[in-house]
Formats: C-alpha cells, structure tokens, sequence
C-alpha cells in the first residue's frame, strides 16, 4: 500500500500498550478513510462490538475484516456488525491492495465488475460477493517488510523462544506444505502452498542483519521449506557469512529431513526448530491426518538435537476420543523427551477446532461442543466434551509442564549453560512456563 502511494498507519494498540480509551480518543483525532482488523475466533464478537463503535464515531470510515475466522464465516461477520468488507483467505495483502486501488481509481465508489474473488461487500442493503478466493498471487512480488512502519521494535523482546535479542519474524512461505491437519486453522485460510525464493529470504536476512542489528530471526510459516529449497538457503547463508553474525528458527515437520539436513541446518545457524508431536497415540495421529509416525516423529526429534539444534515440541491434550490412558501417554512421553534432553522446550496447549476445520465441522455433526461461545475458544479451557472431562484436561496440561522442575531436567539444563545469553534466556524461560502453570491454575 505504501509502495502504491497510500498513506499508511500501522497501529497495534495491544503491543503498545494502549487502554480501549485511549484507543478511540486516537480514532477519534485521525481521520481515515479505511480501517483494517484482522480478527480471530475468541476475539471476533469483541471486534464486532468495537466496529460498531467505530462506526458510530465515524460512519463514512470504511472498515474491513479479514482473518481465518471471518474467512470460516463471513456472512456472520457481515450480519453482525456493520463492517463494510470481509476479505477472506490469507492473502489479504493482495486483497487490501486491489480493493483501495479499485477505490482510488473510482473516487471512491466501488467497481463491482473489477472485484477479485473473495470479497464480500455491502451494495443496496444486501450482501454480496465475489465468490471462493483463490491463492493465484506471487509472493516474491512482495515488497520487502518495512520494519520502520510496523513497528518491528514492539515484537522484538517479548518472544520467550529468543535466545538473543532482539529478534524478530520472517516468512517464507504461506503456510504448510502438508496442510491436511484436521485441527489447524491455517488449512482455511491457505489451502495451497505458497513460498518465496530462497534468494528473497536471504535478502531480508541480510538488511535485518545490517540495518537493524538483529540477533535472532525466527521464521514464521507454518512450515518451512525443504528439500532442494532448504538446502540452497543453509548454502546461501554460509556463503554470505550470515551465519555467524544471526540465528535462525523456524517450524519444522518431523520425517521430512535427513540427519545431513539437520547438520546443514545447523552450520547456517539455525538453533530453535519447532516440531508439532500433538500426541503420543498413533490412532489418534491418524485421525487428524498428522501423516507421521510416533516412533518416526521421537527418530527425526533426537537427530535433530544430535546435530546441534534446539527442538522445541508441542503437545494438545482434549481430543474427544482419547481416554485417560491414551492421555497419560502423552504426557509421559513428553516428559521422557524433555528429561532426556531429546527436546529443548515443550509447549502443552488445549485442542481447539477452530471454525473452519475438518474437526470443528465434525465437533457440530457428533454433538461434541461444550460450548459455542467463541470468548471461549482461547486455549484456556477445553470446549469439547472428553471421556475423562475438563479438569482432567487440564491437569494432563499442568503435570507436562512440571517435568520443568524434575532434578533430571534441571541438571540437563545447568550443565548446557554456555553463556551469560544462555542464562537470560532459561530466565525468560521459567518466567513463561510459571505463567503456563497459572493459565490453567483452576
């Protein structure tokens, strides 16, 4: 948008640190013409009460919604608040773009017959839209994130998983290759893969290197690329010397590398991969269409680590099918790789079928729903109805993450303090897996 002459605001109140009143005095005081929220599932009946507002402040603002929940639902979106535009799937940069420039080019009265597909708008009274969006744009026409205009600073400390700071996120792909996961909200709003060059990645890497002095980078799609694509970048980031001066993290699915893959890995400097293991039951695997092997996904957890990197695994507990056992399994496996030192790091969270999922749309068709008020879809507290119920949940939640004070643990944790970095980083650490413990404190 601002490559294209518009004049841009970037405002993330919730990272500044802004009250909701203070939020509306600098609406109030600012006079634009079009206002954009992404919004998400247990937050998006806030953002319809707050657009309401907006609206009343000032009604000839445009305002437009986009993420994976409105992506799910957009005519709920469109019936319960008084947004002008939903932009559904991932790619609303590109939206956002077409749609201003269909504006500016009109004086501001919409051109319907230049609509791209996806865009669900108001015209006479009615809802209308331009159909199934589709994910046809090129991500190396991007221009490079402008890290001045997005306030790149705000994000760039309060990551628990920074070794070094400051850090901040890259993306090199849109979003998952696999994108078959039952659970994952993503598959709604990238149902395709798309990627970057890794000469485009490398680029970024670079300016954010020498411009902007950061220590760690941490690369933010859902999955990251592999294969000829991986090694080309490690190669790059050798060649260039980047490796010495940054670190790289990335997610990362287990059985897709080779031990050479990880080593390679390593010497380009990455540290911190994060695994998705979901669970100890290959059954259960199997039913969210993870596509790997428990005793495959612990193989691909340990060459990782013996390669030098840094695995960071995540577990879900609430499937609506396991029972006690099938979850005491999980939890004893993860506290065996976190004891072993197998895995760095452990995040344990509450399964949540997001609206939009294969497991939301079976949640609906088997009467699985505790509740379908979205302020509780926060991870905080199960919503879906379990053989061994709730409580139970989220006790399995607690006891994985109290492996953070098992003697084994700690003393595999001492002994690999290499630096005064490593010490500040275990400090962050422990402050983030304290606050895990009280997420879940009844």
């Amino acid at each position: 948008l601002k490559e294209k002459g518009f004049h841009v605001v970037w405002n993330d109140a919730i990272a500044e640190g802004w009250s909701y009143k203070k939020y509306l005095s600098y609406y109030k005081n600012s006079d634009f013409d079009l206002v954009m929220i992404e919004t998400k599932t247990p937050v998006v009946k806030m953002h319809w009460e707050i657009v309401k507002r907006l609206k009343k402040i000032k009604p000839e603002t445009i305002i437009v919604l986009v993420g994976d929940h409105v992506t799910a639902f957009p005519d709920e979106t469109m019936e319960n608040c008084p947004a002008d535009y939903v932009l559904t799937g991932g790619n609303y940069d590109f939206l956002l773009v077409h749609l201003c420039e269909n504006l500016r080019n009109h004086d501001g009265i919409l051109n319907e017959e230049e609509l791209e597909t996806g865009i669900y708008y108001r015209r006479d009274g009615a809802v209308k839209n331009t159909g199934k969006f589709v994910l046809n744009q090129d991500l190396n026409e991007l221009p490079m994130i402008d890290r001045e205009l997005t306030k790149w600073r705000l994000y760039s400390e309060k990551n628990g998983n920074y070794s070094k700071l400051p850090g901040t996120y890259t993306m090199a792909a849109r979003d998952c290759w696999h994108h078959k996961c039952t659970f994952c909200s993503w598959t709604t709003l990238y149902p395709k893969y798309l990627v970057r060059t890794p000469e485009k990645l490398l680029d970024e890497v670079g300016v954010l290197i020498e411009k902007y002095g950061v220590k760690e980078i941490m690369d933010d799609s859902g999955a990251f690329p592999t294969g000829e694509w991986l090694r080309t970048f490690c190669r790059g980031m050798i060649q260039r010397g980047y490796n010495k001066k940054v670190i790289m993290d990335c997610n990362m699915r287990f059985c897709c590398l080779s031990f050479e893959d990880y080593k390679l890995m390593k010497e380009a400097g990455f540290r911190f991969v994060l695994f998705g293991l979901e669970s100890a039951n290959q059954s259960t695997l199997d039913r969210i269409q993870k596509g790997e092997k428990i005793g495959e996904m612990v193989k691909s957890c340990r060459m990782a680590k013996k390669a030098g990197l840094s695995p960071h695994i995540t577990i879900m507990f609430g499937y609506p099918w396991e029972n006690e056992a099938q979850v005491e399994k999980t939890v004893r496996l993860g506290r065996l790789i976190l004891k072993k030192g197998w895995a760095h790091t452990l995040q344990a969270t509450v399964l949540i079928p997001y609206p939009g999922t294969p497991l939301y749309q079976e949640c609906k068709e088997k009467g699985w729903l505790l509740t379908e008020n979205y302020e509780d879809f926060d991870q905080r507290m199960p919503v879906m109805k379990t053989p061994m119920g709730s409580e139970k949940i989220k006790e399995a939640v607690q006891s994985v993450y109290k492996v953070a004070f098992d003697p084994e643990f700690l003393f595999r944790r001492i002994i690999g303090i290499r630096s005064w970095a490593d010490i500040k980083f275990f400090g962050r650490a422990a402050k983030q897996g304290i606050g895990h413990l009280l997420d879940f404190k009844k």
